[in-house]
């Protein structure tokens, strides 16, 4: 068993144009003031990391780990959630996904493609600059709007999916795969890989690429009403990172899983700050830390209540709190005896005859 690593904080949903959240500085000592110990990077805040430098300079990489390490940080892994997506859009989402890219590919989605894909590859070797194994992304999606099939699916539309969308990975995958990083795929609606049986789905299409990982996050699965507790038992060998974000859904008489168009906060399915939602984190921790899982925990706050702020500080002091110091020894070792294989045998009734 492991220790799970932590408390981090995902900095994404914390940057802004006021101190302390307009600076790495900034950034690294308001986390590190709230007892976090590390610190997740998203790549498309210019602000915070040069990823094409990062890709190309290991000395850049050594002042940016330096730099964060001043503060009692580590880096736990980079982010390229933004570009990840932009590697598979749909037409229909054409519009508000060029919000993600450079204003000079934007109404151009081929040139969109491949600088999302030139991103992804800069990712992977800014990673190993930064000697981090893992990598946290979105998948992308081709189908999700026939995710509730009206009229129904052609046969064959799945697998043309899956097998277009594994096409343009499997160049940054390899790219991964030269780098020693293994690519984490948040599961999240919206996205192709939303599920087990899409993940599955598009792990055969991969040929199995063994740099294909999961990045948990239970609250996506709490909106899907999906087991997430089995599913850590289903694919705890592929969990390399770490989301700690919370959900509930309450449905009314009115509005389900869909949530009938409504902003967040009057959904039926919405996120929460952890501990202020439906998801049991202590079974959590304890299948992740059961199985082995090396992962950091890490506070993504995305709650439609709580400031980010309240979450902040909060979420520090609970995922402490949540973290198992796993045993290496068993409880009841002081009443065993040395290994004797002769009294191994008596105990079997082997030496008589």
């Amino acid at each position: 068993m492991n220790t799970i690593k932590g408390p981090a904080v995902f900095l994404a949903q914390f940057v802004d144009d006021k101190e302390p959240f307009n600076s790495l500085d900034g950034l690294c000592k308001w986390a590190s003031d709230l007892g976090y110990k590390g610190i997740q990077i998203p790549t498309w805040e210019t602000g915070l990391i040069d990823l094409k430098k990062a890709a190309e300079s290991k000395t850049y990489c050594d002042e940016l780990k330096g730099k964060v390490n001043s503060y009692g940080l580590e880096i736990t892994e980079l982010s390229s959630h933004l570009q990840g997506q932009l590697v598979a859009v749909h037409p229909a989402y054409d519009i508000m996904f060029d919000n993600f890219a450079p204003d000079k590919f934007k109404g151009n989605p081929k040139e969109r493609t491949q600088w999302a894909i030139d991103q992804l590859k800069y990712a992977a070797k800014a990673s190993r600059n930064l000697d981090l194994d893992v990598h946290g992304t979105f998948s992308g999606s081709l189908l999700w709007h026939t995710a509730h099939p009206w009229p129904q699916r052609p046969d064959g539309l799945l697998e043309m999916g899956f097998a277009e969308l594994a096409k343009r990975w499997l160049p940054i995958l390899n790219e991964f795969d030269e780098q020693g990083v293994d690519v984490c795929y948040e599961i999240h609606p919206g996205e192709d890989l939303h599920d087990g049986v899409t993940f599955e789905r598009f792990l055969e299409a991969t040929n199995a690429h063994k740099r294909v990982n999961i990045l948990y996050d239970p609250s996506h699965f709490v909106l899907q009403q999906l087991d997430y507790i089995t599913y850590i038992d289903h694919y705890h060998e592929y969990i390399k990172m770490f989301h700690v974000k919370d959900a509930e859904f309450n449905p009314t008489g009115k509005k389900g899983t869909f949530g009938g168009y409504a902003d967040w906060k009057d959904r039926a399915g919405r996120y929460r700050h952890p501990g202020d939602g439906h998801v049991d984190f202590k079974s959590i921790f304890t299948k992740l830390t059961e199985y082995g899982c090396d992962v950091w925990a890490v506070l993504e706050w995305e709650c439609c209540i709580k400031s980010p702020e309240q979450g902040a500080r909060e979420g520090s002091a609970f995922i402490q709190d949540h973290i198992i110091e796993a045993t290496q020894k068993r409880f009841d070792d002081f009443s065993g005896s040395k290994p004797d294989q002769e009294k191994l045998k008596q105990i079997l009734g082997l030496n008589k005859n």
